[in-house]
């Protein structure tokens, strides 16, 4: 996915979560409708700035495709634990943090550094930037 079409979705009201898990649709056995409601409430961190949308996009992702669902099946825990530690640990090497407040330098909940994210255009030139590193981590560990 190219920074570009991460900003054409945002246009559409689509948030960062929400972009991530539909561009893993397919490989998660989700269909696209499905990945955009489940991932629509972490956006911008929870609405909340706390772990980066695009971060929580590809975790739902990899427990789509990994996550155990029988019980007494610690092996398979433990497999899918692994490929999340290996996705977040890429994603702190990329931009220091999983949290969106941190990746942004600002907290989007305050006004004043709310008015900051927007007069520096985080959300346009940051925020794609983080999406498509996102979908690359994600879809090498899937």
């Amino acid at each position: 996915m190219t920074e570009e079409k991460v900003l054409e979705l945002f246009g559409q009201g689509f948030d960062c979560g929400q972009v991530v898990l539909s561009a893993c649709a397919e490989e998660t056995g989700l269909d696209d409708a499905t990945a955009k409601r489940l991932a629509s409430c972490f956006g911008a961190g929870m609405f909340c700035a706390e772990v980066c949308g695009a971060v929580s996009g590809g975790l739902m992702a990899i427990g789509a495709k990994y996550g155990h669902t029988e019980p007494n099946t610690p092996e398979v825990k433990h497999a899918m634990l692994a490929k999340n530690m290996a996705f977040q640990q890429k994603m702190r090497e990329e931009f220091g943090s999983t949290v969106c407040r941190k990746i942004l330098g600002y907290d989007l909940t305050i006004p004043e550094q709310k008015a900051a994210i927007d007069r520096e255009q985080l959300l346009v030139k940051l925020c794609p930037k983080v999406v498509c590193a996102a979908i690359r981590n994600v879809k090498e560990i899937l």
